[in-house]
């Protein structure tokens, strides 16, 4: 009975429209003083929890992917993609999918990445007679890849809830976002010949190189967190300072974005967005504490080990409930809200932590352009003023590879695992 009605409480407040961070925080009060404990503790317990330095790099690389997304980075990719990608039909939906990756592997947001790419790209495809529903969906499902590939700060909350190797996770989403691109960019390809989009211009070999030249800076906050992390030089969050540091000088000094005198107002709307994400996971982790020891994960094992379920049984179990639960809420609010449950789970099944959070982020790609509440579905209907429906259009092919992709990250470990067990080793 009681159990009834904190489900009715927590579904009735996200019914009323009540922000998350809100109902996690109620919810957690509650289950506090139903359960004896001294609300003041719920204070404390959240203090304890935010004691983390590794948390501490999320409101760095959300303030490096405000540089990045407002300094001129965006345009720098997408005049590099073009370089190398004129003169193949559907040119401009190809650089779509290269410069998401690229801005994506920056970023690490794929909001950010279909705002910026969605606002140079969209009116370029449109002035070129691509038809609006195909460039809204090319640009809303490859700004999803920003979600798995590094530094993904979907990866860094998953490790910190979970207590695994942020540089492990990092790794392990290399090749799945890779296999993901190739995906898409395969199937703009193929597209594009049989509708017979059309073809930019090649460039000259010389003004090709002058263009790579220009763009390369633009690529320095990935190699700088991927070679301070995996060359020993830095933590996680010494390599997020780094990052905000570098896209900083990136836009101010090389592609002059914005001057120097608006970088408060940058830093300002990159911590506003950064406290709504610290709001929530603040009372998320203690709602997340509270479960763990109310011993409700522990009766999850026992009941899936008394129904005997296989490792692949409950993956495609956690597929589809990621998938439902996708469709309603944004990726920081599922993470914090099902991995607390799941996460002590997964080994007594078999399944890997880290295999699991390559899995779960791939769901909440899904989620982000799957109706009714997909983010990117929402940006890129805001930016290009289009119905809804016709962003859904647009996107359901996408749609359909996401989730054969998710397939084959779910029941081939290897291609997950492969490169972290080469790099750390395999995990005990």
């Amino acid at each position: 009975m009681a159990t009834l009605g904190f489900l009715v409480l927590f579904f009735g407040l996200l019914a009323a429209g009540m922000p998350i961070f809100l109902v996690l925080g109620s919810c957690a009060a509650v289950l506090y003083y139903v359960s004896g404990q001294p609300v003041i503790g719920l204070a404390q317990n959240m203090i304890d929890q935010l004691n983390s330095s590794t948390l501490m790099s999320l409101p760095l690389f959300v303030m490096a992917a405000a540089f990045m997304r407002r300094g001129g980075v965006a345009q720098a990719l997408v005049d590099l993609s073009a370089a190398w990608l004129g003169g193949i039909k559907g040119s401009l939906g190809l650089v779509a999918v290269v410069s998401c990756a690229l801005f994506a592997a920056i970023s690490g947001s794929s909001v950010a990445t279909a705002l910026a790419m969605g606002t140079i790209l969209l009116p370029a495809m449109l002035e070129r007679g691509y038809p609006r529903s195909f460039a809204l969906g090319v640009l809303g499902a490859s700004g999803t890849i920003g979600v798995v590939i590094p530094p993904s700060l979907a990866l860094i909350l998953y490790g910190i809830v979970t207590e695994q190797s942020v540089p492990r996770l990092f790794l392990a989403g290399i090749l799945p976002g890779i296999l993901q691109a190739a995906a898409f960019f395969v199937w703009v390809l193929w597209y594009a010949r049989r509708k017979n989009f059309p073809a930019e211009p090649p460039l000259p070999f010389m003004q090709r190189l002058r263009v790579t030249w220009r763009g390369l800076p633009a690529m320095l906050v990935p190699v700088v967190v991927l070679v301070g992390i995996y060359g020993g030089f830095m933590t996680v969050t010494e390599s997020a300072a780094m990052a905000a540091v570098t896209s900083l000088l990136v836009s101010l000094v090389v592609y002059r974005g914005f001057r120097w005198t608006r970088t408060l107002d940058v830093i300002a709307e990159a911590l506003s967005s950064a406290g709504v994400i610290m709001l929530i996971i603040a009372t998320a982790l203690v709602f997340g504490h509270w479960m763990t020891g109310s011993g409700i994960p522990a009766k999850l094992v026992e009941f899936a080990a008394h129904q005997g379920f296989s490792t692949w049984e409950f993956l495609l179990m956690m597929n589809i409930l990621l998938l439902i639960i996708g469709c309603f809420l944004e990726v920081v609010s599922t993470l914090l809200l099902v991995m607390p449950i799941l996460a002590p789970v997964l080994m007594p099944l078999g399944v890997d932590p880290v295999h699991f959070g390559i899995i779960f982020t791939h769901n909440m790609e899904v989620g982000l352009v799957h109706p009714p509440v997909g983010l990117n579905l929402y940006v890129l209907s805001t930016i290009s003023d289009a119905p809804i429906g016709e962003v859904i259009r647009g996107i359901l092919p996408f749609l359909v590879i996401l989730l054969l992709v998710l397939g084959l990250i779910t029941y081939w470990p290897e291609m997950t695992l492969w490169l972290p067990d080469l790099v750390f080793g395999k995990s005990g």
